[in-house]
């Protein structure tokens, strides 16, 4: 079980608003086969350079995503782990309720 102070609880509701827009939950599951630049996260999503960019300053500053370096291009790479484990839960969690599978927590087996 997770407790919530009142300082925890609006960290992590600023943490899941950054993370509120299909835009960068698209970008983040496009980072976890690695790091990439730009273009090749816009290629990939199928947006524009300059929205990508825009994207990545925001999960940037959100502690989602780090940047490096390579040569003469950033690329961009998952700041943890932890980002794909919510990345999964959180899309098993929306196929539950899609299928309507509701048991309460603790009964499912």
């Amino acid at each position: 079980m997770v407790a919530l102070d009142d300082t925890t609880a609006e960290v992590l509701a600023s943490t899941f608003q950054v993370l509120s827009t299909p835009s960068r939950l698209r970008i983040l599951a496009a980072l976890q086969g690695g790091p990439k630049s730009v273009g090749e996260i816009a290629d990939e999503v199928g947006m524009q350079q300059s929205a990508v960019s825009h994207q990545l300053r925001l999960l940037r500053q959100g502690g989602f995503v780090v940047a490096h370096r390579h040569g003469r291009s950033i690329h961009y790479h998952l700041h943890d782990d932890h980002l794909v484990a919510l990345l999964v839960q959180a899309s098993h969690h929306v196929e539950h309720v899609r299928l309507g599978d509701t048991a309460p927590v603790g009964s499912r087996h």
